[in-house]
């Protein structure tokens, strides 16, 4: 007698043969570390199937296509398969198909990110005493 979850996690899935859910998917394609996070993406209407935006129930199968937004990243994907189950990087490729336009519009975006300085400088070191208060008069700031 055992307890707890089946040892197959398949058969408690309730989706069509060929389908699966969105949020499913998106993890098993590797582009949400968990489900958790997968399903808020969607909640927060950053992942659209077929140009409507999706729950994270809807059922996609291959053929469909998904815009994910990543921050200032877009990926525009063609669902090659509808796998459930996360496995390695290379399979998780060969899940998703990108295609042609949203590759050449999220590498330009990666560029000009990759060009941004990366953080604010004090220079040799942080504003003293008499720098800031030289900026709170500039400012306006200053009582004095």
């Amino acid at each position: 007698m055992s307890r707890g979850r089946p040892q197959n996690d398949d058969t408690d899935d309730d989706s069509p043969p060929g389908k699966v859910r969105l949020d499913k998917w998106l993890w098993a394609a590797r582009f949400f570390k968990t489900r958790a996070l997968a399903a808020e993406a969607i909640d927060g209407g950053k992942v659209d199937v077929n140009g409507d935006r999706a729950k994270r129930a809807k059922q996609i199968q291959a053929g469909d296509t998904v815009r994910l937004r990543q921050g200032p990243v877009e990926w525009v994907l063609l669902v090659r398969e509808a796998g459930g189950r996360r496995g390695s990087a290379e399979i998780a490729r060969g899940l998703y198909e990108e295609t042609e336009e949203g590759r050449r519009k999220r590498e330009t975006v990666t560029e000009q990110l990759r060009q941004m300085p990366t953080a604010f400088s004090y220079g040799d070191s942080k504003p003293g005493k008499r720098d800031r208060r030289a900026l709170r008069r500039l400012k306006g700031d200053e009582p004095w």
